[in-house]
């Protein structure tokens, strides 16, 4: 064994993937999270059925060899609208994270460098966001702008960054005093430079975590407008809209195919990025035994 493969062997990043193959819970999820969205993107070969083609005289019918987890109230194939639903869940899911992140990176490290009142002004915005009920303004801005993907993507990207901000802040005022930043400031760099070269990869690791918590709270956002009528709208499939036939008693009792699949699709994905989320913490922090 050369030195180098000592050396490589013994690299933080090696450290962190070693921590978090040791969390069990967090390497099934990434699995269970892969397969998800492979089936997503394989949507139509593998469920054989169009998910909108409505078949009144199949309204309603149990699981069979033919629609392997049943039909709704118009006979769509509960498995293909399943399928395709994970594309637009997981879909809003990590666009909005994405919002969420890259706002909060920026804001965040802009606080953290420049300080003063911009400091002030950014974390106040940040109060401001985080006083208000995100589920509670996101309906209300659904019912005035209208209830619409893109909009249900931007208010929850919008209401998730001051958790993100708040991370890289702190990572930046950690940063900032430290000599190889007074050294590249000395040598004339801005802030831009300095965002990019120093803060932001240093920021980069509890930030991957605070993303994956971000994509497990949009997707169970998403669902809960969804099924309100706020978020994705008939006839396109999301799990949310989905549970909406379970809204009747006698469904619920009687037809349990309509609800159970797209409920657990919803509980178990959460759960899977949550637990990766534990993973990739476990796996960041240099406390953590190696």
């Amino acid at each position: 064994m050369t030195s180098r493969t000592v050396a490589a062997g013994r690299s933080p990043a090696s450290a962190a993937l070693r921590r978090f193959r040791s969390h069990p819970a967090a390497v099934v999820s990434v699995v269970f999270i892969v397969l998800v969205v492979l089936a997503a993107i394989f949507a139509r070969p593998l469920s054989g059925h169009d998910p909108n083609a409505i078949d009144l005289l199949q309204a309603r019918t149990g699981p069979s060899g033919d629609h392997l987890l049943g039909t709704d109230s118009t006979g769509r194939d509960v498995l293909s609208r399943l399928l395709f639903a994970g594309r637009i869940s997981l879909g809003v899911g990590l666009a909005s994270a994405a919002i969420a992140v890259v706002l909060g990176t920026l804001l965040g490290s802009v606080a953290g460098l420049l300080g003063g009142w911009v400091d002030g002004l950014v974390m106040r915005l940040a109060d401001v966001f985080m006083s208000f009920p995100s589920l509670v303004v996101i309906v209300v801005v659904s019912g005035i702008l209208g209830p619409s993907v893109l909009t249900m993507v931007i208010a929850i990207g919008l209401f998730q960054w001051p958790v993100c901000g708040r991370i890289v802040r702190g990572v930046t005022l950690s940063l900032r005093e430290q000599e190889f930043v007074l050294a590249s400031r000395a040598t004339g760099a801005g802030p831009l430079w300095l965002m990019r070269k120093h803060i932001i990869p240093a920021a980069l690791p509890p930030v991957s975590v605070v993303a994956t918590l971000a994509v497990a709270q949009a997707i169970a956002l998403e669902a809960t407008l969804s099924f309100l009528g706020l978020g994705v709208q008939p006839p396109a499939a999301s799990w949310g809209n989905m549970l909406t036939d379970a809204q009747s008693l006698t469904v619920i009792r009687s037809e349990p195919w309509l609800w159970l699949s797209p409920g657990i699709a919803v509980a178990l994905t959460v759960l899977a990025v949550n637990f990766i989320g534990d993973g990739l913490r476990d796996a960041v922090d240099p406390r953590s035994a190696s």
